[in-house]
């Protein structure tokens, strides 16, 4: 039964996966290709975590939760990669606003994924498991951590702009030097939540299952559907141009909003499907721990990957970006103080995204 119900996920990327292939290749619409395929990478990366969640199982909980916070946002990563490429294909072509386009839509999905988890992903856990259970506890100590952490990520990103408002010109350098601090910070953290002080996380790592495949079968799916998810990446983001031009979007809103849902759409079902069974540590975690890791891996990565495809990616964001993630982690650590959630608190945390949601929209 429990292979039963492990097999049934291979069905539903098989059956939406050939979708925007067959979209794309019929030259349809923009639009219902780049919707084929938002639908579709979101089945792609639940897969990626349970083929990831079974080989856990298998190395140990030191690697295993090393594989998680590797593979943990690797559906953004992919993204942001392959739009990062077409963009540099596209300057190379000559059209460099297109390519500016691309990498406004990378940053604005960074930043939509980091108050996505906060705002959304956690609001609609806390109000969910809220409907059930009248108060849901959760660990101040991991949750008050990964604020710190966040608190880092904004100094990062605060950094870069601050001098280019100083010193224009120089940014690239400040921001390829950040990033390697910000990955020396990220796998010190992994080694202090894993190995030093792993007790202080015992709350939020997964309870210790027989795996349910084989390593080999594992391995396949995993390597597998990260294949498809680049495919079906190159075909999201190769109608994100045209979307947004018929539809009159921003690449802001593009990729604050969209993008960052259809990214980390895998994440939110699991973080309230935790919070509905009551397991808050759980939920919080997967809501708090992903932030940090698009903060402090996926975008580092990103810098220093786009230096070789030739297309520069800063850490100097948009200043209303900066705003919205200072506020998100302010909110975030107001709610950590007590370590219990409430269905009111979740409508708030829903509400705040909803406004700043409308101030993107609007953002020229």
């Amino acid at each position: 039964m429990a292979i039963g119900r492990k097999w049934r996920f291979l069905f539903l990327p098989a059956l939406l996966v050939p979708i925007p292939i067959v979209l794309r290749l019929a030259a349809a619409p923009d639009l219902a290709v780049f919707a084929a395929a938002g639908v579709a990478v979101i089945p792609l990366a639940h897969l990626m975590g349970l083929a990831t969640e079974e080989l856990s199982k298998r190395a140990g909980p030191g690697i295993g939760g090393l594989l998680n916070a590797t593979m943990g946002n690797a559906t953004e990563l992919i993204i942001a990669l392959i739009a990062l490429a077409r963009a540099a294909s596209l300057a190379n072509a000559g059209d460099q606003p297109a390519a500016d386009g691309l990498v406004e839509v990378v940053k604005a999905s960074i930043t939509g994924s980091i108050i996505g988890n906060i705002l959304l992903v956690l609001g609609l856990s806390l109000l969910v498991g809220g409907l059930r259970y009248k108060t849901q506890t959760f660990s101040v100590r991991a949750a008050e951590l990964q604020v710190t952490l966040l608190v880092l990520a904004i100094v990062a990103l605060v950094m870069p702009e601050l001098f280019e408002l100083s010193y224009p010109g120089g940014v690239p350098n400040v921001s390829l030097g950040i990033s390697v601090i910000l990955l020396v910070g990220y796998v010190l953290g992994l080694v202090f939540s894993l190995h030093t002080h792993k007790d202080v996380f015992n709350p939020v790592t997964h309870e210790q299952e027989e795996p349910v495949w084989s390593r080999n079968l594992a391995i396949a799916v995993l390597l597998g559907s990260t294949v498809l998810v680049g495919l079906v990446a190159e075909i999201l983001v190769g109608s994100v141009e045209g979307v947004t031009a018929n539809l009159g979007l921003t690449a802001i809103f593009t990729g604050v909003i969209i993008i960052a849902i259809i990214g980390n759409a895998a994440e939110h079902g699991a973080a309230v499907v935790m919070a509905w069974k009551n397991k808050m540590d759980l939920s919080v975690g997967i809501a708090t721990i992903s932030s940090v890791q698009i903060a402090l891996f996926v975008t580092p990565v990103l810098v220093l990957a786009s230096l070789a495809l030739g297309e520069p990616l800063t850490l100097a964001f948009e200043s209303f970006e900066l705003v919205a993630i200072i506020l998100s982690v302010a909110i975030l650590a107001v709610l950590a103080k007590d370590g219990e959630t409430n269905w009111y608190e979740g409508v708030l945390l829903l509400l705040v995204y909803a406004i700043i949601g409308i101030g993107f929209f609007f953002h020229p």
